[in-house]
């Protein structure tokens, strides 16, 4: 198992897992400011390393009225904001190939959206760039084809990958998880993260907007911990029912130090093994 470090976090092998959180997109500088010092005080408290996330713009929207983000130029900023004040690792999606550039140079990990996780080219520039990339598993592939996104990462000669596991098409509207697919994707080599939230999102389930199933959000994390993941992947909001993006299936903040806790101890079985 190749072990990725990411500032003084490492990824994979024998480790805990790492937790990567943050709000679906950047609603403001403060609000953004104030999860990302929660997050940091909790992940200290509990030793759980951690990865801020946050988009600048989401262009994957199911309808054009949905709110993106403040775009790449004031997005990053404000990430940048959120590194120096807390020195906390950054992730974020990049869409465009006009974004890789000055994304890499602020952010410590670079997305590949699961809609863009077959595109060949964009998946090489951004390897080509990133110090670590971490590409989502489409909802529309079979596990075993990661194998051909990793070696296409590999190609533009970057080994500092990460895969997530977001949930499989299963219908209209509707996502499964299989947790089968963790361990065939880590046996591929490289560290496999869970993103519980996205995998109870019910893709324009909602009319213009997806839904979510934010109750289910706790069994399928501790199924992921419990299969080995690497990592665990959550957006979350101080209030979900107005959030501005992705509110039904964000968690609370107030409810992630329980489900944490439980996560560490699963994990601790599983690593003992």
């Amino acid at each position: 198992m190749k072990e990725v470090k990411i500032g003084g976090i490492t990824v994979g092998g024998s480790t805990g897992f790492v937790l990567i959180a943050g709000p679906c997109v950047i609603e403001n500088e403060t609000a953004t400011l104030e999860t990302a010092q929660y997050l940091k005080e909790l992940t200290a408290k509990l030793a759980i390393p951690f990865i801020f996330k946050a988009s600048y713009d989401k262009a994957n929207r199911t309808s054009l009225k949905s709110y993106r983000g403040p775009g790449f130029r004031e997005g990053l900023s404000i990430l940048k904001t959120v590194k120096e004040k807390l020195g906390v690792p950054l992730l974020s999606d990049v869409h465009r190939f006009e974004e890789i550039e000055a994304a890499a140079g602020v952010l410590d990990v670079l997305q590949v959206p699961a809609f863009l996780c077959r595109q060949t080219d964009f998946i090489m520039e951004v390897a080509g760039r990133a110090k670590v990339i971490n590409i989502k598993k489409g909802q529309f592939l079979a596990p075993w084809d990661v194998a051909n996104i990793i070696a296409k990462a590999e190609a533009a000669g970057n080994k500092n990958i990460m895969i997530t596991e977001r949930g499989t098409s299963f219908g209209y509207n509707n996502l499964v998880f299989d947790v089968r697919s963790l361990p065939i994707m880590r046996d591929m080599g490289y560290p496999v993260i869970f993103d519980a939230t996205h995998a109870v999102q019910l893709p324009g389930g909602a009319g213009e907007v997806s839904g979510g199933q934010r109750d289910m959000v706790t069994y399928l994390a501790r199924a992921a911990v419990a299969a080995a993941a690497d990592g665990i992947f959550l957006e979350v909001h101080c209030d979900p029912e107005k959030a501005l993006c992705d509110g039904a299936n964000s968690l609370y903040l107030s409810s992630l130090e329980g489900l944490l806790t439980t996560l560490k101890k699963i994990d601790a079985l599983v690593k003992e093994k």
